[in-house]
Order: C-alpha cells, then sequence, then structure tokens
C-alpha cells in the first residue's frame, strides 16, 4: 500500500531543508501540489513568522553563491526575477558594487589569464566577461591587467 503524499507543510519544510528559496520560488513549488482549499498564502506567512522562510537569508545566499562566477548586473536580474525589490536590492547592489572590478579580474584571469594579442581575442574576452554581468568598467580593468591584491599605497 501506498503511502499519502506529503502535505503542504512538509513539502516546504523539506525544499526548504535543502537550500534557502524566496517566496516567490516556494509559492510556486507549492502550488503545483496544492489540493482544492489549501492555502499556500497562509503557509507562507506561516513560515516566514517561524523564521523557516526569510527573503534576508534567500538573498545574502543567492549573491555569495553567484558572486564567484557573475557580476552585478546578472546577480541583481536574478534578484529581481525572485521577487526582491526595494530597498533590500538597493542594500545589496551597494554590496555588490563595492568588490565588482576584484570580482571581474578574478573570473577573467581563472579564465584566460593573459590578455589575448589580437583586437579580435580582445574583444572574445570582454563579450565573455559582459555576458557574465559584470560592468564596462569593471572588464576594461580586468582588461588592462588590474590586480587588486597589488598595495600602492
Amino acid at each position: 500500500m501506498r503511502a499519502p503524499p506529503p502535505s503542504l507543510k512538509a513539502r516546504a519544510l523539506r525544499l526548504l531543508s535543502t537550500r534557502e528559496h524566496s517566496r516567490l520560488e516556494l509559492g510556486r513549488k507549492l502550488a503545483r501540489h496544492a489540493e482544492e482549499g489549501e492555502d499556500v498564502e497562509a503557509l507562507l506567512d506561516w513560515l516566514e513568522k517561524n523564521k523557516w522562510l526569510s527573503q534576508e537569508r534567500f538573498s545574502e545566499s543567492l549573491v555569495h553563491r553567484r558572486s564567484a562566477r557573475y557580476g552585478n548586473s546578472r546577480i541583481l536580474a536574478e534578484l529581481q526575477s525572485h521577487g526582491i525589490q526595494g530597498e533590500a536590492l538597493q542594500e545589496l547592489k551597494a554590496g555588490l558594487v563595492e568588490d565588482e572590478v576584484a570580482r571581474c579580474c578574478d573570473v577573467w584571469r581563472r579564465k584566460y589569464g593573459e590578455v589575448a594579442p589580437d583586437a579580435e581575442g580582445r574583444a572574445k574576452q570582454m563579450r565573455f566577461l559582459i555576458q557574465r554581468g559584470f560592468s564596462q568598467k569593471a572588464v576594461r580593468a580586468a582588461m588592462k591587467g588590474y590586480d587588486p591584491d597589488d598595495d600602492f599605497g
């Protein structure tokens, strides 16, 4: 005999035990399994009230996972797609701006190591970094060989 399917609350807790989720993302996942009469929004409110679900923790987790590989615009777009908006998004953006050049240089160094000798190769390297979401300023600094570890002061 088959076991009954897990409740929405059990599904939510199982999903949250694997990684942080945004309210929007968790709501979408649970809505697929919601039966008539089950209130997904009420469950999400309960999870937030009991600190199982946190937009701040989710945001910090996503930024931490993505910042070593992607630029600010890509990270911010992903946060917005998960429903993070307003002041929380602005605070995260301010934190990301501080080290974007260093992160861009690190990504470029791991991928290429040295500036291509021809214009076509340099354009390819720049496109790679821009597709990763880095700003033009950060890309130019990486292509000039800027090393954030050098201490000139």
